[in-house]
């Protein structure tokens, strides 16, 4: 197996154990982090110079529509009601398997190349075997860590058809992909499911759903905010028949009571919260501040590039500073005055992006931090650079000041995907064309549909 000694850096491991370190090495065997210390010996290992770098933990996008890649920004000035209408009833149904493979590959490997190497894939635009296949081949492609979250279309009903919230998840899907593409425990992808939930479906089918994802031992995620419930009580519901447990996990969940949220956390469920699409499109304001008043942290993730970018330093800091604003404004309320200190710090924020996607995943023993024996998803961050120094505080740093353009190098269980600020992908160019191919074909189908009616 080959090794790679990362020397010279700034280590911000996130693990309290091995803490950080002003100057160290990391040192990669095969797919994992062999040794992390001030310095290491290593006459066997590849070299490489990060003198002027902070060293961090490959960043986890704990929820992310990738399929959306390539409407970068279509769905900027649309409210979510907006976005249920014209995407899921409109742009989405006009996909073909090939749409999904461009865009899941390209919007990965454009999270690699932010420093995100996991990646939470919500897939709910897959009409048919070929769309799933082609989502989960884009993936594979881009060398990503990934789950793939296997969903439903939303197009409107046709007459004579059920709509989309009266119908089960689909087994005999889940269960060919368990056979083929997951077969195997050992690669960069898993699966999950991105059920409806009792948001948007009937109890019935949310019953289904639940009942699915444990039977499999999978993740189910769904969506909880944007709309009405279909089922007020339908948590509750759910509750008392002993469906909600550690492996449910909610994103957004801005309009749960904290008696809903406190019932949720102590039955193990994990929130995933986009607070920059949250307050773009409506879902209401990030629900941060009221988990952690319960003593949990959320994960965060992009959501959709349709309408944000995927940068998750963004995510971060607009979590970071919407909550920290709450709480600058309720201590004015309360107390009159400013807190004597700020509330969140940023250590906590670069949490959000790391440790607490990777236990949403359940992959904290493999990712989340810069951790002997984890896998070597690892980021390296241009500390020298204009926008960057000086460093006074390299968690500061990283979280309040780190974009895109700081991201020299990326691994991804050891295997280097960005280097000197450049992805190691060979046909990016032909890739991006045919993005741009994909998004243009889709805007110019819808137009010619709106003409025709």
């Amino acid at each position: 197996m080959t090794k790679t000694l990362i020397r010279g850096g700034t280590i911000v491991s996130m693990d309290p154990k091995v803490g950080d370190l002003p100057q160290g090495d990391v040192l990669i065997d095969g797919d994992r982090i062999a040794a992390i210390a001030p310095h290491i010996q290593a006459d066997d290992a590849q070299v490489v110079d990060a003198s002027g770098t902070i060293v961090i933990p490959g960043l986890v996008n704990a929820h992310m529509h990738t399929w959306q890649t390539g409407l970068r920004g279509v769905a900027a000035n649309w409210t979510v009601i907006e976005y249920f209408k014209k995407m899921h009833a409109g742009l989405a149904t006009l996909f073909q398997p090939s749409d999904i493979h461009i865009a899941n590959l390209v919007g990965a490997l454009n999270q690699i190349n932010c420093g995100t190497t996991t990646l939470a894939d919500w897939c709910h635009n897959n009409p048919t075997p070929a769309h799933t296949d082609a989502g989960i081949d884009g993936l594979v492609a881009s060398g990503i860590r990934a789950v793939f979250f296997h969903g439903s279309p939303k197009p409107d009903p046709k007459p004579g058809q059920k709509p989309f919230w009266e119908v089960p998840h689909p087994r005999s899907e889940v269960e060919r992909l368990l056979k083929t593409r997951f077969a195997s425990k050992d690669g960069l992808l898993s699966l999950g499911l991105a059920i409806l939930g009792p948001h948007y479906s009937t109890y019935d089918v949310a019953v289904d759903d639940f009942k699915l994802a444990r039977e499999f031992g999978l993740i189910a995620s769904m969506h909880c905010a944007g709309a009405a419930a279909r089922v007020p009580d339908g948590w509750d519901r759910l509750a008392k028949e002993g469906l909600l447990g550690d492996n449910n996990n909610i994103v957004h969940g801005n309009d749960l009571t904290d008696a809903q949220l406190r019932f949720m956390l102590d039955q193990g469920v994990s929130f995933s919260l986009t607070p920059e699409t949250e307050m773009f499109q409506g879902h209401g304001f990030a629900i941060t501040g009221r988990l952690r008043s319960m003593g949990a942290q959320p994960s965060l993730g992009v959501d959709l590039e349709s309408c944000i970018s995927g940068d998750m330093f963004t995510v971060a800091r607009m979590a970071l500073a919407s909550q920290r604003a709450f709480d600058n404004a309720q201590s004015k309320v309360e107390h009159q005055k400013l807190p004597d200190t700020t509330t969140i710090s940023a250590r906590e924020a670069l949490g959000w992006i790391t440790l607490e996607g990777a236990k949403m995943l359940k992959m904290q023993d493999r990712i989340g931090s810069l951790t002997p024996g984890k896998q070597a998803d690892i980021v390296m961050v241009r500390a020298d650079d204009l926008n960057m120094m000086p460093v006074h505080d390299p968690v500061q740093t990283v979280v309040t000041q780190t974009s895109l353009a700081n991201i020299d190098s990326v691994w991804v269980a050891g295997q280097a995907k960005k280097r000197h600020g450049k992805m190691l992908f060979t046909d990016m160019v032909h890739q991006q064309a045919a993005l741009g191919a994909s998004g243009q074909r889709i805007m110019r189908d819808l137009n010619n549909l709106i003409q025709k009616h």
